[in-house]
C-alpha cells in the first residue's frame, strides 16, 4: 500500500492495553489517490478478511492544515 500511487503513509499502531485494536494512519495527496487505492486488489481482500472474521472498524479523517495558529504554536516544538 505504501508503493501505490498518492500514498504518503501507511503505518499501523498497537495500543499496550488493547490486544483487539490495531490503529492505521493512512495519509494520501488526494480523494482520487484514495478511491484508486479502494479498489486495489488489496483491499477487496481486506474486505473479503472483515467478513470472515467479523472484523469492525471506525473511520476518522482529518485534513492537514498548511499553517499553524499562533495559538497552538507554542506548543509544538520542531
Amino acid at each position: 500500500m505504501r508503493n501505490e500511487a498518492g500514498n504518503i503513509k501507511y503505518d499501523y499502531f498497537f495500543p499496550l492495553d488493547d490486544e483487539e485494536t490495531v490503529l492505521l494512519i493512512d495519509s494520501w495527496e488526494n480523494q482520487e489517490s484514495i478511491d484508486f487505492h479502494h479498489q486495489s486488489p488489496m483491499m477487496k481482500k481486506i474486505a473479503e478478511l472483515r467478513d470472515k472474521y467479523n472484523l469492525h472498524m471506525k473511520v476518522e479523517r482529518y485534513k492537514s492544515e498548511d499553517t499553524i495558529p499562533v495559538s497552538d504554536q507554542k506548543y509544538i516544538r520542531n
